[in-house]
């Protein structure tokens, strides 16, 4: 299978999964590079990750949250040249948010660090499932 979410899914647990999101998130964190919400982020992986044309009124929707929302997450990403807003020449009215060079760099950057997240996780299995092991232990002895 081909390199992606999708494969990682198939090959690895939740508990792994959220392990690869929080070694990817602090990786982003501690690196010389934009630091997004997870509002701001979540609607840059819609607009690379998506087919288009993206709208606001369409990532609104797809991301169930307001117009406004989606215009602020845009104007921190347009800031950062993650993506920049075009007028749509087919409807003046409308407003297509469009890819960078820079966000498609940000894009590859962040595939590496998942990538590199999930293979330390996956070399160390047994100790993961054990550290993960023991707070359920204790649940069940407070239960």
């Amino acid at each position: 299978m081909g390199k992606g979410i999708g494969a990682m899914a198939v090959q690895s647990n939740p508990d792994q999964l959220v392990g690869i999101l929080r070694d990817t998130v602090v990786a982003l964190v501690r690196r010389d590079g934009p630091d997004l919400s997870a509002r701001q982020l979540g609607v840059f992986l819609t607009v690379y990750l998506t087919d288009g044309p993206h709208t606001v009124r369409g990532l609104a929707a797809e991301l169930n949250v307001s117009k406004p929302a989606i215009t602020r997450a845009l104007d921190r990403l347009g800031e950062l040249d993650l993506a920049r807003r075009k007028v749509d020449p087919m409807d003046r009215r409308s407003v297509i948010v469009q890819r960078t060079l820079k966000g498609t760099a940000f894009l590859r950057d962040m595939r590496q660090i998942m990538s590199e997240a999930e293979t330390q996780t996956h070399e160390m299995p047994a100790a993961n499932e054990a550290a993960n092991a023991e707070p359920a232990r204790e649940n069940r002895k407070a239960g």
